[in-house]
């Protein structure tokens, strides 16, 4: 059986609708599970549907009471009355997750409400949770989830799957033998760039605001900038790389010179002032008025242009290394930290049982 979901409901945010009706708030509703943690965003009229639905189906309401509506106080004006509010629904659900009675929780209802997967889909849970499964409006639940500590961490690792993806693609692209395959390659590498961008703007959004709550402390705050920054400069390489080998590789297409052409250069060809008309592959619009001389001076040109991209390739690459030995440092940093760590628990666990024992003798 797996464990229950851990609930929480850390913070609300204030919305208004596109036809700029009357504002309402969202309880920013965040689940742990064992393979994700995600963000389902709720009115206080969807709790007491919810509560309704519950209480009708079960034939009993649920462990703890629902909060009261209000009649002459709004959440939307009133801090305080939205704060009580969300430390009720929070014990509310928490009260219904963590209850040994299992009916209210084993409902479509609850499991509809916090977007979960269904009992009967158990086998396909795995995946639907990894995938964001079930959240409508994704881009809003990713900025009230980078507002939140715990699930601040598990959007900046979807980012860094969406750069590994991005790399991938961009290595299936460069290593493709038709253009097709090679421009759904480099589309699939642009939509995963455009994804990342949108959570790392989400992530430095959500760094503000938790450094406006001081909800972690300025070292974690600074920490977590560092890895903002890092994520910038690896976005920007990705897509200069992608820029940058698509053009050398249009410039390489364009820069294959015809049979005669080699001919001429080698000085195999026809001793003739003018070029030498139909040969094996035709001409273009870039050598068709040229003669033997242009053909030269424009592929050195083209030579020149490649040194050029060859040399950016290996300024970003020096620049991922770069990058890499500075994860690594840290890496090696974080691991001497908790060595330390478990080293002091080793010896607190020593001081306890010694402690431990001279209680007993007193005894």
């Amino acid at each position: 059986m797996a464990p229950p979901a851990e609930i929480t409901i850390p913070t609300s945010s204030l919305k208004t609708p596109p036809d700029n009706s009357k504002p309402y708030t969202l309880y920013n509703i965040t689940l742990r599970l064992p393979l994700r943690t995600f963000v389902v965003q709720k009115r206080y009229s969807d709790f007491a549907a919810l509560h309704h639905t519950l209480s009708t189906f079960v034939g009993t309401p649920p462990p703890v009471p629902l909060p009261g509506k209000s009649w002459f106080k709004s959440t939307v004006n009133s801090p305080e009355l939205t704060e009580d509010r969300r430390r009720g629904l929070e014990s509310y659900l928490r009260a219904i997750a963590e209850s040994p009675d299992r009916r209210w929780r084993d409902t479509p209802a609850w499991r509809t409400f916090l977007n979960l997967p269904s009992v009967s889909s158990t086998g396909n849970s795995a995946a639907s949770v990894r995938a964001g499964y079930g959240i409508p409006n994704r881009d809003a639940a990713n900025a009230a989830a980078a507002q939140d500590p715990g699930t601040w961490l598990d959007l900046h690792g979807e980012m860094k799957r969406d750069f590994q993806e991005a790399r991938r693609c961009l290595a299936r692209r460069d290593t493709a033998t038709d253009n097709s395959t090679a421009v759904e390659a480099g589309s699939a590498a642009k939509k995963a760039l455009v994804k990342a961008g949108s959570l790392l703007t989400v992530l430095g959004d959500g760094i503000r605001a938790m450094h406006d709550a001081k909800r972690l402390g300025e070292g974690e705050i600074r920490r977590r900038k560092d890895l903002l920054s890092a994520a910038r400069v690896e976005r920007e390489d990705l897509e200069k790389l992608s820029a940058m080998v698509s053009a050398a590789m249009k410039a390489s297409q364009r820069a294959m010179p015809s049979a005669a052409d080699k001919a001429a250069l080698v000085g195999n060809g026809p001793k003739s002032r003018g070029r030498v008309l139909g040969a094996p592959l035709p001409e273009n619009e870039r050598t068709r008025e040229l003669d033997n001389q242009g053909v030269v001076q424009l592929q050195r040109q083209m030579m020149k242009e490649q040194d050029q991209d060859v040399e950016e390739l290996a300024k970003i690459i020096r620049r991922q290394r770069e990058i890499a030995e500075n994860i690594n440092h840290e890496v090696l940093e974080q691991t001497e930290m908790l060595d330390h760590v478990s080293d002091q628990a080793d010896v607190l666990t020593g001081k306890v049982g010694v402690a431990k024992n001279r209680v007993k003798k007193m005894s």
